[in-house]
């Protein structure tokens, strides 16, 4: 056995007394690998009891690992479900409780922490909703590379525009280890594939063709063989710990779900956890239930890293050499706010489950693990405790930083008049099957669904808005204006869509609607870069040169290298000669 599989072993045998008597000469430091797959449920891969399909690389790896049965996520949507891996913290903790929220600089992530012991950090993530430079602010903290997407790409396709194929994700994280060998090493790795829409590549596209869900599972468990592949003839396996987790699972039509974000059952909070730590094989099936705010403190527990912040999870060291007792899931999830709807949240146990909503929810799982029959008695002893834990959460937390949509849980908890999503969940699914037939340039089915949202619900701000921003791509700048202008007067502070109807208005040569809209947009959020550029153009189109001249100097104050704005500037003094 090498010298670091002993360390590590006799560690965990002999516990905290006696590692702290080990001998001060260090030993060189793991080379930690944290593999992400997005949308992944544990009860679709092989090794988790799922016969239909081949997983090999999974499989594989398993057989090297600490395989958790019971994993669960707080979160059900990508930004706030890695964003607790990446920190320990729930979503209420850290604030990313939906997408383009900034990541508060007080929170730690890994890549700040393993940074500062001397690890070289790289992330290579598989989707634009993780890029740091747009819909994950903050999430870059402390990595030395972040592998964000092109700007101003001009792909029709989703790959390469939208999301990145698994292989190429890979691909791109092995250049970088082979470019910079010299560790430790902590790298993430984000493999977007089994996120709808549902479209593996071949052969997996024919092998699971009435199955397009599991052939995306398929190609993401072939690139990880690659991946795995490659660490072992670098000689990078062995000695590493290696972590595979799902972010959050997917509905596939469960409880009328037919994606992910809105619910807390278990179809999109159960995930795989596998846990490969350095040295020989240490495979073992642990089935006390954990979460993956615990995986962070696990990692810095094995790393010996002392003085660490605080985390709303627990190191899993226990667990790997005895037993240790189950804990508590929390699940939350605010993405029904942005609708217009209650937010969510839940206490998990191995024997049941309570979800608070308009209409609350308690589930037997031991005898209803499908969570199909609602047993919610207010009297239950299940929903007191259960209730008196979810207080004393909120009691612990700190309110989220100025600015930050975490506010937004706090206020929304308390507003238990909101629609329940449960009544809502197929409105969800047409806009949601509006948002992706966008995103592949589909805007006729796009604009059939959001239609079909208005018939029921004419004042839906989500469909109002997606139909305005689908209606100026296509041109048509009145029925944008219009759409916009219904979906600001319902939620008035939405800076994206009193820019989208500045732009609207701007085309359509309302120049004075237009400022008033980018003056709103750039009022809420004052950082923005094109709205500010295109109320200097506006202003320049009413002559109000000095006006114009401001805002194009305030671009340059925050980019001094903006091409729009220097050209700005240049007919701002054209214009004063």
């Amino acid at each position: 056995m090498n010298r670091i599989g002993i360390l590590v072993l006799w560690m965990l045998a002999s516990g905290p007394a006696i590692a702290a008597q080990a001998p001060s000469r260090k030993v060189a430091s793991p080379d930690v690998f944290l593999i992400t797959i997005d949308t992944l449920r544990a009860d679709h891969l092989h090794c988790y009891g799922y016969d239909t399909i081949a997983t090999p690389a999974i499989d594989g790896l398993a057989k090297d690992s600490l395989r958790f049965s019971h994993a669960f996520t707080p979160s059900p949507i990508t930004n706030s479900s890695h964003t607790t891996i990446l920190t320990g913290l729930l979503p209420s903790t850290h604030g990313v409780t939906d997408f383009a929220i900034p990541l508060a600089a007080t929170h730690l992530t890994w890549a700040k922490l393993l940074s500062a012991q001397g690890y070289h950090t790289a992330a290579f993530i598989g989707a634009v909703i993780l890029d740091s430079k747009s819909l994950a602010p903050g999430l870059d903290r402390g990595f030395e590379f972040y592998d964000n997407f092109p700007e101003h790409s001009q792909a029709k396709a989703r790959w390469g525009r939208v999301e990145r194929r698994g292989m190429d994700v890979v691909q791109h994280a092995e250049a970088w280890l082979t470019a910079h060998p010299r560790g430790p090493h902590f790298v993430w790795v984000h493999l977007y594939d089994p996120h709808d829409p549902y479209e593996p590549p071949p052969p997996y596209s024919t092998t699971y063709k009435d199955r397009l869900y599991d052939g995306e599972i398929a190609y993401a468990d072939s690139t990880l063989g690659n991946f795995l592949a490659y660490l072992k003839a670098h000689n990078w396996y062995q000695n590493a710990v290696i972590i595979v987790v799902g972010d959050h699972g997917e509905g596939l039509g469960e409880h009328h779900e037919e994606t992910h974000g809105i619910f807390l059952y278990d179809a999109t909070t159960h995930v795989p956890l596998l846990f490969k730590l350095p040295g020989r094989s240490t495979a073992r099936v642990i089935d006390a239930q954990v979460r993956t705010t615990d995986i962070l403190p696990t990692v810095l527990d094995l790393l010996n890293v002392s003085q660490t912040p605080q985390f709303d999870g627990e190191s899993l060291k226990a667990y790997f050499t005895g037993e240790a007792a189950d804990h508590i899931a929390f699940g939350e999830t605010d993405y029904p706010v942005r609708f217009g709807w209650a937010p969510l949240r839940s206490v998990r146990t191995l024997a049941f489950k309570f979800i608070e909503a308009p209409h609350p929810e308690l589930y037997d799982l031991r005898a209803d693990p499908a969570e199909l029959r609602n047993i919610f008695a207010d009297e239950s002893a299940d929903v007191q405790k259960s209730r008196a834990l979810l207080a004393d959460l909120r009691a612990k937390q700190s309110p989220a930083p100025s600015g930050q949509a975490g506010q937004t849980s706090s206020t929304a908890q308390s507003n238990s008049q909101l629609p329940d999503p449960k009544d809502k969940i197929e409105e969800q699914n047409l806009l949601h099957r509006a948002l992706i037939a966008a995103e592949d340039d589909q805007p006729a089915e796009a604009r059939k669904a959001l239609e079909k949202v208005l018939e029921t619900n004419p004042k839906s701000p989500v469909a109002l808005r997606q139909l305005g921003e689908l209606e100026l791509r296509a041109g048509d700048y009145s029925q944008a204006a219009g759409h916009l202008k219904s979906a600001l007067q319902i939620r008035p502070n939405e800076a994206t869509v009193a820019y989208h109807l500045g732009q609207a208005l701007a085309k359509r040569g309302d120049l004075e609607g237009a400022r008033d809209a980018l003056e709103a947009s750039l009022k809420l959020t004052p950082g923005q870069i094109a709205p500010r550029v295109l109320l200097g153009n506006v202003y320049l189109g009413l002559k109000d040169l000095t006006a114009a001249q401001d805002q194009f100097e305030a671009v340059l104050l925050s980019e001094p290298n903006s091409a729009e704005a220097k050209a700005g500037l240049a007919k701002v003094k054209a214009e004063k000669k």
